[in-house]
């Protein structure tokens, strides 16, 4: 981790929620999205293309659309660093790494690292031995590094009403001797 940033990992709040939703909205749009026209990329964001909104609909949608069995943020001296969301467990009884967003000046800090570890952490402690995600293109290096393996080709991405792109589904078993 680079100096200067005093990095506390903790669970998401609901106070969160706006400084989130921007996050995940630049974040996805900056690393994720640069494949697709505004208004695909519109479409893709869902309620998060409404970040900079102050309406209550809006911000409503937003921390509907954050929620997760496990929120985890990464904060560095009162701003939002990163996010992961996961835990929900899928039709195939799975446990499921959903998203995580770092933004773009914390990349290459540990931030998503630390993370994934505490997420896995939480989820050994529940019981978890494998754990699934699907992967956009530009995270495929960062999740190999943490020991998922690809589990199938690629797949179309669907995000909230839009589709397109791709996703790598990858999966991870636990250390089981470490829970």
């Amino acid at each position: 981790m680079q100096r200067g940033v005093m990095l506390t990992i903790r669970e998401y709040c609901a106070a969160d929620a706006a400084s989130v939703g921007r996050l995940i909205a630049e974040t996805y749009r900056t690393f994720n999205l640069d494949f697709a026209t505004t208004a695909e990329q519109a479409e893709m964001l869902g309620p998060f293309q409404f970040a900079d909104s102050s309406e209550p609909a809006h911000q409503m949608a937003i921390a509907e659309a954050i929620a997760a069995p496990i929120v985890l943020v990464a904060e560095d001296a009162g701003t939002i660093a990163g996010v992961l969301r996961g835990g929900r467990v899928d039709h195939k009884q799975r446990t499921v790494l959903q998203s995580l967003f770092v933004h773009g000046r914390y990349h290459r800090q540990g931030i998503g690292r630390q993370l994934v570890a505490r997420f896995e952490q939480e989820c050994q402690n529940q019981g978890v031995t494998v754990l699934k995600l699907a992967s956009t293109l530009y995270a495929v290096p960062f999740y190999r590094a943490l020991g998922y393996k690809r589990t199938t080709g690629l797949r179309t991405l669907h995000s909230f009403s839009g589709s397109g792109g791709a996703y790598q589904p990858m999966k991870k078993v636990l250390d089981t001797k470490r829970a």
